[in-house]
């Protein structure tokens, strides 16, 4: 039943993983735009640069793992 469960917070295809960036970017954004009325100027700016940097390098992770995951399953059929 656990595993089941499991399943369902595992990225499968790449539809998922854009809609996850997706979701992290308006997360992102969001707290960004905190920033810049919390904190005006210079600081601001750089903080929501910060926030909306870490979307793309999380992004960038996710779709690598799913393209290695691909080629390690695709090399495991490929042995049997």
């Amino acid at each position: 039943m656990l595993k089941k469960i499991g399943r369902l917070f595992v990225i499968k295809t790449k539809v998922e993983a854009y809609l996850i960036i997706y979701a992290l970017a308006l997360g992102s954004t969001a707290r960004g735009a905190q920033y810049l009325t919390e904190y005006p100027g210079w600081g601001g700016k750089l903080l929501f640069l910060a926030t909306t940097g870490a979307v793309f390098l999380a992004g960038a992770k996710i779709l690598d793992c799913l393209r290695m995951e691909r080629e390690a399953s695709g090399a495991e059929k490929a042995e049997a």
